[in-house]
């Protein structure tokens, strides 16, 4: 947490921007990355700071070191979209990153750190199969994982408007100097600048903070040559106090929002718009089961908001909040989130703290003050018994309760990995009972249920290209299902099941679930099927 927020929060509204930068969103974007990655908040923005004064040491162009701030800043925005492969293969895919720091991702001790991870948490057995198949064909599994992740976070880019260089070198995250990397074994001045920078400049921000200066030499020294361009580590090593320095006050956000070359130009109102589906949109495919969970929420909360009579501003800022009210679920680990079965203690007050993840991600940027507060309380009851703050009455507005209830309404239609999705009117009647035990607020429900409809989904027209038979394929791939699963699910063979997954990647054009996981989203395929 930053020392100095509260001044922040000490400026009228009055005289604060109505919407924010592009550099704002994509410095909130950035603090639910260092979550998922298992880093302090602004992690990134630090890194950032450091790539632009490693890029002035270097002498580059403007041009490379705005793209190498922002390459920085968003290098790892696909970490969340291949969660759900990474907690299959190393169980808490959050405390794997947050450990991969500290190894040298090459030769034998980054083949040990993986076996030593994979399947943490899984019974004897199930880590043994898991260590073999890795060991099997460990480049071509890690090689496949991070195809993945440079795809998400290309799209992701493109949603959220970055220009065409940042875009282009995230695709190179994985690479490394020596030509030792992923997924192409690309080496030396082929891999952008702005990569090469600011591939040190967030390996060197985690070790100062863990070792000090002289820890992060050492690191950057170690790996010269290897991991990172030799220009780049001597550039650094000849000016690393400086290059670490804090910034004047301690105030990272402020900081390094001083180095966004776009940090004055305010988004207009349907740009604003545009950028918090995208942000939803991403945070959902960190669970399969999740895809299209923001889009739906923000869709039923806004027509249950007008129903309700909430005036026009109000309903625009339901909506906002519907699409960005689970940033904070990256910060949970998947481990957590798929698990068929009873949480612990430890894991409910873990997943109890994502709405409050989500006010941390938003609290800072300028404009979007009411959106994260009502987005952090999607989950507060009327009678207080929710969390994560527990209000109760005068203290949520019916704006609250009526995102409360529609996202109680969404989740109750979807899958999850203990439930099957409900009907509508067994959704409908959750609800109802919700009522009656005094938890959500009869207004909002009706209002909810009005237009919910029957039934809640919004499917858009089926794409010519697919057969009826092949959108349900898709569907089921999109969430998550392996060809068995599937083949399971729809009563096939294996087999065939496969040739359905193969002939819908060539007609959508996508070669993994990822990119079949963003045509479904887009082309309204992403909706669980109602039972």
């Amino acid at each position: 947490m930053r020392t100095t927020s509260h001044n922040r929060l000490m400026v009228p509204l009055a005289a604060r921007p109505a919407t924010p930068s592009r550099a704002e969103i994509l410095a909130a974007l950035s603090v639910a990355v260092d979550l998922g990655l298992g880093q302090p908040a602004e992690h990134m923005l630090r890194s950032a700071l450091i790539a632009t004064r490693i890029a002035d040491r270097l002498g580059l162009s403007r041009a490379d070191r705005d793209t190498a701030y922002y390459t920085t800043l968003i290098m790892w925005i696909g970490c969340h979209a291949d969660s759900h492969e990474y907690a299959q293969w190393f169980g808490d895919d959050i405390a794997v990153r947050h450990d991969s720091y500290l190894v040298d991702w090459s030769g034998l001790p980054y083949l040990r750190f993986l076996m030593g991870n994979v399947g943490r948490g899984r019974p004897l057995l199930a880590r043994v199969n898991a260590m073999a198949a890795l060991v099997a064909n460990a480049r071509g599994q890690l090689s496949a994982l991070i195809h993945s992740h440079c795809t998400s976070a290309g799209a992701l880019a493109d949603r959220l408007g970055v220009e065409g260089a940042v875009r282009d070198a995230l695709a190179y995250a994985f690479e490394r100097f020596d030509g030792g990397g992923l997924p192409g074994g690309v080496g030396g001045e082929a891999i952008p600048i702005a990569m090469r920078v600011a591939q040190l400049a967030e390996m060197v921000e985690v070790h100062a903070r863990s070792y000090g200066v002289d820890g992060a030499l050492v690191m950057a020294k170690s790996r010269r040559g290897g991991q990172f361009d030799p220009e780049v580590v001597d550039a650094f090593v000849d000016d690393a106090q400086q290059i670490l320095a804090s910034p004047p006050g301690g105030d990272t956000w402020a900081a390094a929002l001083g180095e966004a070359p776009d940090r004055r130009e305010p988004l207009g109102p349907s740009e604003l718009d545009m950028l918090l589906v995208a942000l939803g949109d991403f945070v959902d495919l960190k669970c399969p089961f999740t895809l299209g969970h923001s889009q739906a929420v923000a869709a039923l909360a806004a027509d249950a908001a007008t129903a309700a009579g909430l005036d026009a501003d109000s309903v625009t800022t339901v909506r906002r909040a519907g699409h960005v009210h689970d940033l904070g679920r990256i910060g949970v680990s998947n481990q957590i989130w798929s698990k068929p079965g009873s949480l612990t203690s430890a894991e409910t007050e873990r997943v109890r703290l994502h709405p409050y993840l989500t006010v941390r991600i938003l609290s800072q940027v300028a404009g979007l003050e009411r959106v994260a507060e009502l987005a952090g309380n999607h989950h507060e009851c009327i009678d207080g018994s929710g969390y994560p703050r527990g209000l109760a009455g005068a203290g949520l507005t019916l704006a609250d309760r009526v995102l409360a209830a529609a996202v109680a309404y969404q989740s109750a239609r979807e899958p999850r990995p203990y439930r099957e999705a409900l009907s509508a009117d067994a959704a409908a009647h959750r609800l109802r009972d919700r009522v009656r035990a005094g938890t959500l607020d009869p207004v909002a429900v009706d209002a909810v249920l009005h237009a919910a409809g029957h039934p809640t989904g919004r499917r858009a027209a089926r794409p010519d290209k697919l057969s009826p038979r092949e959108v349900e394929v898709l569907g089921l791939v999109a969430r998550g299902a392996s060809n068995k699963e599937i083949a399971a699910r729809l009563v096939i063979s294996e087999k065939t099941a496969r040739n359905h997954v193969e002939r819908i990647y060539a007609k959508i054009g996508v070669s993994n679930r990822i990119g079949a996981s963003m045509y479904a989203l887009d082309h309204g395929l992403a909706h669980p099927v109602t039972p």
